[in-house]
């Protein structure tokens, strides 16, 4: 009786100190950053269409002000969010690696070296931040900030993804393959589609036949990301005794390459002309992208699980 009577509490009491240990409040600051990241992205994609870009002439304050609230309009408002949302990421990034070095002992080994990496991108994506404004919207220097935002979001998913607990099936076989062909080509079209973006190569291929083959080269670009992507949902769907979070991002994955194609040729149709939809089609493939990566690591987790299996044995 007075064992029944106690187990409820030590199971509240074990669920009480899981929830506060190192690796999940780690874990959890880390998929805030991830989403925090994406939102930046989507900003940043609405500070371009928005002609927003310099509507903050200095850099890193805006109009020498912290909130400047006299010059505050829309494209402000977009540029100076843009900013605090970046500068936020910043602050987190350092609170990461001052928790990874602190709770090194209880944390996996290569946390700590993960963490610092992390902060180096976010400190080189803000140096391209600032010149992008300095340097007055160059197209390179515009597309390497979007590729280094791309890549810092990444890297926190694949952190993150590595502190989720999962067991695994030993079922993914060489899916893991698969799925990060499907990352490596939807970056690839991604920042291919950044170029397009800070060329305006849509606009002026409509206007003037001028960089047609920028513009082309994006929408034929969509083939191979979207057979990888095809490719990685039809064998998770053939994959018996595959895990259930990986047949739920293979779906997800079907789902947003569905979507991002819908939206992509709607972008192309009304010539980049209703700004939410391009924003919104930045974001989809961001978080195409971000799927992908998911069920590389974890189907990748999964095979190492059934490679040391088979050795045991």
């Amino acid at each position: 009786m007075t064992e029944s009577v106690f187990k409820p509490q030590i199971h509240q009491q074990q669920e009480a100190r899981d929830t506060f240990s190192p690796v999940v409040l780690i874990r959890r600051l880390v998929w805030k950053m991830a989403f925090a990241t994406l939102l930046l992205m989507a900003v940043g994609s609405a500070t371009r269409v928005m002609n927003a870009g310099l509507a903050c002439p200095d850099w890193p304050l805006c109009y020498g002000q912290l909130i400047p609230t006299q010059q505050m309009n829309l494209q402000v408002f977009l540029e100076w969010f843009h900013r605090l949302d970046a500068a936020l990421i910043g602050i987190s990034a350092i609170a990461f690696v001052g928790l990874s070095c602190w709770y090194r002992k209880v944390l996996p080994n290569w946390l700590p070296g993960a963490a610092i990496f992390a902060l180096f991108l976010i400190v080189f994506q803000g140096v391209l931040g600032g010149l992008t404004v300095t340097q007055l919207l160059r197209f390179d220097i515009v597309t390497a900030h979007l590729g280094m935002a791309l890549l810092f979001f990444s890297t926190l998913v694949i952190i993150a993804t590595a502190l989720i607990p999962h067991k695994g099936t030993q079922a993914a076989g060489k899916l893991s393959w698969i799925g990060l062909t499907a990352a490596i080509l939807v970056y690839l079209q991604s920042i291919l589609g950044g170029l397009v973006a800070s060329r305006w190569a849509l606009h002026q291929c409509f206007a003037g036949f001028q960089l047609c083959n920028v513009m082309n080269g994006h929408i034929l670009g969509v083939l191979p990301p979207t057979a990888a992507t095809i490719a990685l949902v039809w064998f998770a769907w053939r994959t018996p005794g595959l895990h259930a979070t990986l047949r739920k991002l293979a779906n997800a994955a079907a789902a947003l390459v569905t979507l991002q194609i819908l939206l992509g040729i709607a972008t192309f149709k009304l010539h980049l002309q209703v700004e939410p939809l391009t924003v919104t089609h930045q974001a989809v493939g961001a978080s195409l992208l971000g799927v992908c990566i998911a069920f590389t690591v974890l189907s990748l987790r999964d095979r190492t699980r059934q490679t040391a299996s088979s050795m045991n044995n």
